[in-house]
């Protein structure tokens, strides 16, 4: 294997039969279960709009999940890179996706809403390069095809908001 491939595996199990399978729409649960080797089982669902259990994640939360992730990950990279200490990180992302007449349905876009708290005060265009740079080299956000975009803000460690 080469050092610029990297391959992900799990397993995806359906738990929604309560009976008589997928013979009727409203018959069967969305419950599925997403193993991970080693890892905690991740209950899943489909969104309660489409019959989905509220208590479990459903695959556009996971998404989104995912993008906030890669960016907090990519940042983070990048701040050690440029010399920016970071010392805390919290992003309030939301998604916006659009069901068509046809069933189908996409993702249009997602907003990220980092909150960085730096050690020391940096200029606000550095931060938002950082987080410019971080996008490019999110490999989930390099992945999707809709724009991911950012409103960061950016606070001093010790400084009052």
């Amino acid at each position: 294997m080469s050092l610029d491939e990297h391959h992900y595996a799990l397993t995806v199990r359906w738990t929604g039969n309560r009976g008589a399978g997928t013979s009727s729409y409203r018959g069967y649960s969305r419950d599925h279960d997403v193993e991970i080797p080693g890892l905690p089982v991740l209950r899943g669902s489909a969104d309660p709009t489409f019959h989905g259990d509220r208590e479990r994640y459903n695959p556009e939360q996971l998404l989104l999940a995912a993008l906030s992730q890669c960016h907090m990950l990519s940042f983070l990279h990048v701040a050690v890179k440029h010399g920016v200490v970071v010392t805390a990180y919290e992003d309030r992302a939301e998604g916006l996706m659009r069901t068509n007449r046809d069933g189908s349905g996409q993702f249009e876009s997602v907003t990220l809403r980092p909150r960085v708290t730096v050690a020391e005060a940096a200029a606000p265009d550095v931060l938002e390069e950082l987080h410019v740079e971080a996008n490019k080299v999110c490999f989930i956000a390099r992945s999707v095809n809709f724009p991911v975009l950012h409103e960061p803000t950016a606070v001093v460690e010790g400084q009052a908001d």
